[in-house]
Formats: structure tokens, C-alpha cells, sequence
């Protein structure tokens, strides 16, 4: 049993508290997926999930969501309890929310009427198309392009897109292109291309060590309606920012499921693991680790609903609190989940244990929706803005 006091404190609503308590209770009874097919297995989650009404929480209650607005500790508290029960089901949530975010954000009234009760629902997967090939953490270089038509009543698309989470099994993609309004980030505009739009096709599909779908897009004169561009033309990169800062925090739960589940695994086997005439929990080495584990946790969930907090209470733009909650959550998640695999010595290495799991799972997300390394670059930007202002 996970500890789950920090539920206690008073960043959280009663509602909070029920909501996760909920969720636990309909993890441990029906996540039983099987993950031998990764994309079967996440549209089964998808469905899954909004069948059982968990998606209603990535959009806006108008358009079939659980409440008026994206609620950033309901989120987090969702992919920490998804996380902690089952990765691939994390992910089946988080991309439903971040791939329809920017629609939520900016998308006209017709968008959000077309899309998101069919991502409620879990009936239409989304996907979420910023990465490019030379364009991964310095979004501002990306090089694929969108031109209006000769009618003025579309946009013609060109270029590709990679490390698209859901690619090849998403029903439509928040795709960021350069419409080259003004140079650099002002001249990048979003729309949501539907998969089956002609000139679309999945150029290679990527498998990574925690099998999650993912694909490279290829567009080659793809033909998108004006009417589905997110926002005004030119402000793809604020849609694409706002709507990072909502789900980074989400991420930062993300890892304190993976890690929460590391230390229960670690503790259970320390506990009973025979060792030099005693168990492994006996030694002051272990005792030792288990407290750097249990404070690493605890130093990441505090940074993190307080991120969410701030956004959902205050009001407050969360750009330097994210990134911090993503940065320490992710990085000590990695260390809390490699202390556990060596707590289980060469279990720890064996495939379909859970703790070897946990260690590719949590590799990820070290990297994607902005690397440490960006974060870091983040918190020193706002850090000396503040210091400026």
C-alpha cells in the first residue's frame, strides 16, 4: 500500500481526495490489459478509460468534460494513480489530454464541438505533432510548413513530424507547422489534421524500450480546412506553450506513480528478502537508501501539487514551477526506481517483473514534453525575469 498522506494536506479539495481513492479502487479491479500488442492494448485503455468516465477530466465540462475547466491536480492525481497501477494506461490518459489541450485552449467553438466529446468518450484518440526531426527541444527551428491555397480556404501542409505519441493509431493530431508570419517562434500556427486527411501518411513507426505507440508523420501537400486552425495564424507556439504548462506538471505525476510503485515493491522485498542471517531491511546500507527514496518522493510530490495548486487556486502562470516539478519528479523518480531494481539484485533485471518495467517506463519521461536539461534552461529564464522585473 502506497503512502498516501500527502493527501492530507491542504492543497487538495475533498473532491481530490475521492477522486484518487476512486480511481485506485477501479485500477486495482479492472487495469488487466494485455500489452503484447502495444497499439491494441492503448485503444483498449482508451476506450477503457472513457467508458469508465476517466477522460471526462482532459476537457472542458461544455463539451462533455467532469468540470468547467482543465483542473490541473485532478490530472496529476489521475496519471500518478494510473501511473502507479499500470504505465501504458498513464499514457492512454496523458495523451488524450495533451492531445486534445490545444483544442480546449484554442480551438474555435465548431472544433471543440466536433472533437472533445468523442475524446470524453474515448471513441476518437488525439495525438499531439511538435517534434520534428531537427526540432525536438528548440521547437522555434522546426522546419515543417503550411502555406495558404490559391482559394484562401485551406492550408497546404508540408514536412514531417516525429516521435508523435499515438502516431498511427491517433483519429486526428494537434499539429504545429511554420506559417511564417514573423521569424522564429511568432511564425508557427497549429491546426488539427484528422488522420484520414489526404497527403497524410505514417512514415515509420518507432519502438522504444517501454513499447508505447509512436510514429513519424510524413505530410506532402496535405490539404487542412482554415476553419481547423487553432487560434489566431502565427500564435501556434503560445498554444503549444499554454498547453504544455497545463499537462509538465501531469508528468511530474507521472514519475511519483512510477516511483510511489518502486518503493512499495522495494519495501515488500527488503522486508522479506533473506540476508546474512536476517532480511535485506535489516541492513543499515538498505535503511539507508530507503531514506534518500522516501524523502526523494516526498521532495517531488510537494513541487508538484504545488505547480498544480498555483495554476488551479491562484490563477498563476506556472511556467518555472512545472518545469521545476518536472525536473526533480523525473530525475528522482530514475533514482528511487534504480535503487529498487538493485534491492532485487538479478530479479531486478528479469523480464515481467515490475520493478524492470518501472526502470523503462521512467527513462521517458526524463526526455519528453522538454528534457531536464530544457528545464533547467526554463527555471533559470523565469528565475532571472523575476529577478529583472
Amino acid at each position: 500500500m502506497s503512502d498516501k498522506t500527502y493527501l492530507d494536506l491542504p492543497l487538495f479539495d475533498d473532491a481530490h481526495r475521492t477522486l484518487e481513492r476512486e480511481l485506485d479502487a477501479w485500477c486495482a479491479q479492472h487495469l488487466h490489459v494485455d500489452h503484447g500488442d502495444a497499439d491494441a492494448a492503448c485503444r483498449a485503455l482508451v476506450r477503457q478509460l472513457g467508458e469508465a468516465g476517466w477522460l471526462r477530466y482532459c476537457v472542458p465540462a461544455a463539451h462533455g468534460g467532469a468540470l468547467p475547466a482543465l483542473d490541473s491536480r485532478s490530472l496529476c492525481l489521475l496519471r500518478e494513480t494510473l501511473a502507479r497501477h499500470d504505465g501504458l494506461a498513464d499514457f492512454a490518459f496523458a495523451m488524450q489530454g495533451l492531445g486534445s489541450g490545444a483544442i480546449s485552449i484554442a480551438g474555435s467553438e465548431a472544433l471543440r464541438a466536433q472533437y472533445l466529446p468523442r475524446v470524453a468518450r474515448g471513441e476518437a484518440i488525439a495525438a499531439f505533432a511538435l517534434s520534428e526531426p531537427e526540432a525536438g527541444s528548440d521547437v522555434a527551428a522546426m522546419q515543417c510548413s503550411a502555406r495558404l491555397s490559391e482559394d484562401g480556404k485551406h492550408y497546404v501542409i508540408d514536412g514531417a513530424k516525429t516521435w508523435i505519441s499515438n502516431g498511427g493509431i491517433a483519429d486526428f493530431y494537434c499539429v504545429f507547422v511554420r506559417t511564417g508570419e514573423a521569424p522564429g517562434a511568432r511564425g508557427i500556427s497549429a491546426f488539427v489534421v484528422d488522420a484520414d486527411a489526404p497527403g497524410l501518411t505514417i512514415a515509420e513507426r518507432i519502438d522504444v524500450i517501454a513499447p508505447h505507440p509512436l510514429a513519424t508523420l510524413r505530410f506532402d501537400s496535405c490539404r487542412v480546412p482554415v476553419g481547423n486552425r487553432l487560434g489566431e495564424a502565427g500564435q501556434g507556439f503560445k498554444v503549444a506553450m499554454m498547453t504544455l504548462d497545463i499537462f509538465r506538471a501531469s508528468v511530474a505525476a507521472a514519475a511519483l506513480g512510477f516511483g510511489r510503485a518502486a518503493l512499495d515493491d522495494a519495501l515488500a522485498r527488503a522486508c522479506e528478502r533473506p540476508m546474512f542471517g536476517g532480511v535485506l531491511a535489516d541492513l543499515q546500507l538498505t535503511q539507508a537508501a530507503i531514506g534518500d527514496m522516501a524523502t526523494a518522493i516526498d521532495a517531488a510530490a510537494l513541487l508538484t501539487y504545488r505547480a498544480a495548486w498555483l495554476r488551479d487556486v491562484k490563477g498563476q502562470r506556472t511556467t518555472r514551477e512545472a518545469a521545476m516539478a518536472k525536473m526533480v519528479a523525473t530525475e528522482n523518480a530514475q533514482q528511487v526506481i534504480d535503487r529498487a531494481v538493485q534491492m532485487f539484485g538479478g530479479l531486478g533485471v528479469k523480464v515481467g517483473t515490475r520493478v524492470e518495467s518501472l526502470y523503462r517506463e521512467i527513462r521517458s519521461l526524463r526526455i519528453y514534453e522538454g528534457a531536464t536539461e530544457v528545464q533547467k534552461l526554463i527555471i533559470a529564464r523565469e528565475t532571472l525575469a523575476g529577478r529583472k522585473a
